[in-house]
């Protein structure tokens, strides 16, 4: 299941995507439009399918870039508040194991639902610190 949410105050801008592993079936489903700096897919193998080797080349790139942001949650639970981009709450979802978020623009909190919960954090880098990443939302 893929939910895709758009802003309400830009109309047709994507900002943030959930993605929950059940009902995928195809051996790949591109989660993400190829002009956003933070990619993902979905990939279903089977056993024994391998690949050429390969390393990846440099290219051109924008100069100017938000950070992107998606959690991974690996075990426990997870509750995102999603934000548009005038910093008004748009939905809560909540992210069980197996599933991730991804923002690209607006904003985002997680609150932790569970002990010992775990997830992966990915972002578009180079990462320069919280001072130069990240702006409060007043609540």
């Amino acid at each position: 299941m893929i939910k895709k949410i758009y802003s309400k105050t830009e109309e047709g801008t994507l900002l943030h995507i959930f993605c929950s592993p059940g009902g995928i079936d195809s051996p790949r489903t591109d989660i993400v439009a190829a002009e956003e700096f933070l990619q993902l897919a979905v990939l279903k193998y089977e056993k024994g399918q391998t690949f050429v080797p390969h390393k990846h080349v440099n290219k051109e790139v924008p100069s100017v870039s938000i950070t992107q942001e998606s959690w991974v949650v690996l075990k426990g639970k997870v509750k995102a508040t999603l934000y548009d981009l005038n910093d008004e709450v748009l939905t809560t979802e909540i992210l069980n194991e197996g599933d991730l978020s991804i923002t690209f623009r607006g904003g985002h909190n997680y609150e932790i639902l569970e002990e010992g919960t775990m997830v992966l954090e990915y972002k578009t880098g180079p990462y320069y610190g919280q001072a130069r990443d990240k702006e409060p939302i007043d609540d």
